[in-house]
């Protein structure tokens, strides 16, 4: 009995490290791609995802501390990325992507929310 649950467990425990050690990072995703009408980039992105809004009514500097609306869909489109902005971390430490929520509001996403690479987004 004792060999049989031991072997079990080991069993769990290694298929459970392989499906962690094989999980794709954002640095090993596909690049976003350009789909219909040339002026948005499809990427793949975390589903729930913040959209933040701008400082004041400047649309060109996202605001970090004010959130505007999420991105529940997966894939989602883009129109332009900016980068210099405030630090968010990852392999772009200071880009926002420009897209709208799933409310309509017109927004930024964190570049660390999106799983493609997402150097393709035409500038801002």
């Amino acid at each position: 009995m004792r060999t049989k649950l031991g072997s079990v467990l080991a069993a769990t425990v290694l298929a459970g490290g392989l499906g962690v050690a094989m999980a794709p990072s954002a640095s090993a995703a596909d690049n976003c791609w350009a789909y219909g009408d040339g002026i948005r980039t499809w990427c793949h992105n975390v589903s729930g995802a913040a959209v933040y809004g701008s400082v004041g009514n400047n649309r060109r500097y996202p605001d970090p501390t004010t959130v505007v609306g999420y991105m529940h869909s997966n894939p989602s489109w883009f129109y332009c990325k900016l980068d210099n902005q405030a630090w968010v971390g990852g392999p772009h430490p200071t880009r926002w992507v420009l897209t709208v929520a799933d409310n309509g509001q017109l927004g930024w996403m964190k570049d660390t929310a999106i799983y493609s690479e997402t150097n393709p987004i035409r500038d801002c």
